[in-house]
């Protein structure tokens, strides 16, 4: 097998689906990652997801985010969730906490079979009941002439008061087509998400977009849906993000 073959199947494997449980509350972790830094860059992003289901319990979940980010060196980029919103079903959108999130680029592009990022965050929790928790794991993206892949493996780590001992495990994979006419960038692709702890795996397709500035900045947005493929998942989720980035 060749190397820039190697996430393809690691992303099969990721689509094998387990029965279990349903799904008992949202998760607005909709992204994947991407490991590049670039530095002096600024970033506003939001991005959302709506879930929907014939099952009452399913049926209605959604969430977003409202971020802001900055690049202070060519490997470190910091990151605040300024606004974090969730809906579980048959419920209000409620503020959910803050987050501050690091990306951590560990090579240069091109120098290994795969470009390696590391993400580590703090989610504060402002839910009763609830604990703060850490995230952290690798970043990994293969660009192959016009197709783009990435990998994301991420553990959850809550701590404090009613926190449980174990580790929750996720992960994130997205393959997409770039082609580019004058300023803009469209990638058709697909996104795969699979959450052991929620029973839940999805996958669907994404169309990505990119459009630049005279002055270097872009506009990046995202549209798609993923459906879940197990007893666990919804349905269908609807996914959509926006984000501006400029020097």
């Amino acid at each position: 097998m060749k190397p820039n073959q190697i996430l393809v199947p690691i992303a099969a494997a990721m689509i094998i689906f387990c029965f279990g449980a349903r799904v008992a509350h949202a998760d607005n972790d909709f992204i994947v990652y991407s490991p590049y830094v670039v530095q002096g860059q600024s970033e506003v992003e939001v991005y959302g997801f709506s879930s929907r289901d014939a099952r009452n319990d399913l049926n209605g979940a959604g969430g977003y985010n409202i971020s802001v980010a900055h690049a202070y060196t060519s490997w470190w980029k910091a990151e605040v969730y300024i606004g974090s919103f969730n809906r579980n079903p048959g419920e209000s959108t409620h503020p959910t906490g803050y987050e501050f999130e690091n990306t951590f680029q560990i090579t240069s592009p091109g120098e290994f079979w795969a470009d390696i990022g590391f993400l580590a965050s703090y989610e504060y929790n402002k839910q009763p009941g609830t604990s703060d928790s850490v995230e952290f794991g690798p970043l990994l993206e293969k660009l192959s002439g016009h197709i783009d892949q990435r990998l994301n493996l991420v553990w959850k780590r809550p701590f404090g008061s009613g926190a449980g001992g174990a580790n929750e495990f996720r992960s994130s994979y997205s393959i997409s087509y770039k082609t580019e006419y004058n300023r803009a960038t469209f990638a058709p692709g697909i996104e795969a998400y699979y959450r052991p702890a929620d029973y839940a795996t999805q996958v669907g397709p994404i169309l990505y977009g990119e459009l630049r500035t005279d002055a270097g900045n872009e506009l990046e947005y995202s549209l798609g849906v993923v459906f879940g493929i197990n007893q666990g998942a919804p349905d269908k989720t609807l996914l959509a993000r926006l984000e501006y980035e400029f020097f």
